[in-house]
């Protein structure tokens, strides 16, 4: 099961472990990352699960399609070239121990 690792905008780190197969969205919500507010439930069309992948972790992500670089610039934080929604991140084995930065707000 892939290590997952949030670092909210004060610097404290919330990390778990989330089954293969799942959004990163879902792995969030279902433990408890108060800031992945998740409002379409995983659709792509609300901009609520906004985080910053670290840039070590950007090669080993599948390209943003475009419905999803279309819903980044309705996002509520400043968009960094890291960048990503959570929903549209499906957690595998090669994602184990990626880390994200959680933006200061989602609305």
């Amino acid at each position: 099961m892939p290590d997952i690792t949030f670092i909210h905008p004060d610097g404290h780190e919330q990390g778990f472990e989330a089954p293969a197969g799942v959004s990163l969205m879902q792995a969030a919500t279902g433990h408890g990352v108060d800031a992945i507010l998740a409002e379409c439930g995983g659709t792509a069309t609300c901009g609520t699960c906004h985080v910053y992948v670290e840039p070590a972790w950007l090669s080993r992500l599948p390209a943003a399609e475009p419905h999803e670089v279309e819903m980044l610039d309705f996002v509520a934080a400043p968009r960094q070239p890291g960048s990503r929604l959570a929903c549209q991140i499906r957690l595998t084995p090669e994602l184990q121990g990626l880390v994200v930065r959680l933006p200061e707000h989602q609305v």
